[in-house]
């Protein structure tokens, strides 16, 4: 059994308030919580599924996967049988940038599921390993900017529109399109959702026909700085740009390190963005330094105008990787539970299917409680004082508490179907980036606390057969990295009570 450190964990009532129990944790099991007698339980891998890497869309386009997840939760059944369909959105990143960015229009993916879950613990049948996800891409929404226009992958360079049609400045491509990095998604009710963005870092309000509704700026501190002044550029210039100077922002969120993710509490009412690692003045400047990272809560009941309400300082998980070096695992992805805990998906780089490094050292989804933790909102922190420099947080701020709920690398788990992490590094180890998680109900009156919790890699367009921006490509290293869902069965009580 793994050591755990004592935190807090609120518990939902059937009105979504907060219950704070002050027990410390027990672990119960390797990816168990205990608190104050509420359990916290996660049963493993039930089902695994993939989508072929050379898959085009209705664009002509390589498809490219998960780096944002919404589960459409009022299209899902559950059968007789006890398999389930209904379907979820998927969202790619910026599209295939091996050597620089590209032209390449930002869109959501709409996917058709079948799932076919074994009993928690079970073996799925021999040949069927990785067949109880059968996911096919249904539809695809182009994103495009307040006027109608295509937006970009491209890097922004040196470029902003300024502000304008309610609009606030915004990053723009040397082609005159706004610059989307997008990094996750919350769809609501009304058919309209937000997405996070790396370039902004900003969060964006898009209509279901992808038509952008309106953006929202972070606080100052979180803005990238160069010479004085706000530059979004992310050092990955394309065809015929200019490298930034300096190369890296003086201040604000670190390159390719925007709001990574981002999550609406059960009730609707707040949206969580978490930047996926510290700012630049916040150690951010240091690939072993850059472990506090900021969580944004925005009241979200007026959705026309996403008001902050509170910031939050997030320890992300520190560890030693293979060369005995301290290194940081960067967020990828969040999930609500209230407006105080979060799940949270963090992971190592460089290692996995389709990159040089075989063997994951962290890829965990941790539980995030910042009930007790110092909202710094409104203060000199969202302005020019670091809240924590070089790594050391301000003595007047207490930090989140983080505990590791599931170990995504469990090898015995993975085995179970026909996974691994670490050499051979063929299809079967889990590739590098995994960045895309969703929640949705077993639906089993049984088992009303249960949930299966969806997790997706983003594939990063990697594949021998790949096509985009009207020409063929070949991914670097020879892998064709499929996207795979992988699908857990795990205990939260009182989530579903609203």
């Amino acid at each position: 059994m793994k050591n755990v450190r004592s935190m807090t964990l609120p518990l939902l009532s059937a009105a979504l308030a907060t219950f704070v129990f002050s027990a410390p944790i027990a672990a119960l099991a390797d990816s168990s919580v205990a608190v104050g007698g509420v359990m916290l339980v996660n049963k493993g891998r039930v089902a695994v599924g993939r989508i072929p890497a050379n898959l085009r869309d209705k664009f002509g386009e390589t498809f490219g996967s998960g780096s944002g997840m919404s589960i459409d939760t009022k299209s899902w059944v559950r059968n007789a049988d006890g398999s389930y369909k209904g379907s979820l959105w998927l969202l790619p990143d910026r599209g295939y940038n091996a050597v620089g960015t590209t032209d390449y229009r930002p869109r959501l993916n709409t996917i058709d599921v079948q799932l076919t879950p074994v009993a928690p613990g079970a073996t799925p049948p021999v040949g069927k390993e990785q067949s109880g996800v059968d996911a096919k891409l249904a539809d695809t929404v182009l994103l495009t900017d307040n006027k109608g226009a295509d937006t970009t992958g491209l890097d922004p360079a040196n470029g902003t529109r300024q502000p304008a049609d309610g609009m606030p400045l915004l990053p723009q491509a040397p082609n005159g399109k706004i610059s989307l990095d997008t990094e996750a998604v919350a769809r609501l009710p009304d058919g309209t959702m937000f997405i996070s963005d790396e370039y902004g870092p900003y969060i964006y309000r898009f209509a279901a026909d992808g038509r952008m509704m309106a953006a929202t700026p972070p606080p100052t501190a979180l803005l990238p700085m160069r010479n004085g002044a706000v530059n979004f550029a992310s050092n990955n210039p394309g065809p015929g740009e200019s490298a930034p100077d300096p190369k890296d922002p003086t201040s604000g969120r670190q390159n390719n390190q925007g709001l990574e993710g981002m999550s609406l509490t059960p009730d609707g009412k707040f949206l969580i963005a978490v930047l996926q690692s510290a700012t630049r003045q916040d150690g951010g400047d240091s690939s072993s330094t850059r472990q506090n990272t900021r969580t944004l809560v925005y009241d979200a009941t007026d959705l026309a105008h996403l008001k902050l309400v509170h910031e939050y300082v997030v320890p992300l998980p520190v560890f030693t990787d293979a060369k005995g070096k301290t290194a940081v695992a960067a967020q990828s992805e969040i999930v609500a539970l209230s407006p105080q805990t979060f799940l949270m998906l963090a992971r190592d780089s460089n290692n996995g299917y389709g990159v040089k490094g075989d063997k994951s050292l962290y890829r965990s989804i941790d539980i995030v409680d910042v009930s007790a933790a110092t909202d710094i909102h409104g203060t000199a922190f969202d302005a020019d004082k670091p809240v924590a420099p070089k790594g050391v947080v301000d003595p007047s701020v207490k930090p989140a508490a983080v505990s590791q709920f599931i170990d995504i690398n469990d090898s015995a788990d993975l085995a179970r179907f026909g996974l691994h992490n670490g050499a051979p590094n063929d299809r079967n180890n889990l590739s590098e980036k995994w960045e895309a998680m969703s929640l949705l109900s077993v639906m089993d009156p049984k088992l009303p606390d249960d949930y299966f919790l969806f997790v997706a890699n983003d594939n990063d367009f990697l594949t021998q057969d790949g096509f985009q921006v009207g020409a063929a490509y070949k991914g670097d290293g020879g892998a064709d990295v499929d996207t795979m869902f992988q699908v857990f069965q795990v205990t939260i009580p009182g989530l579903s009570a609203k």
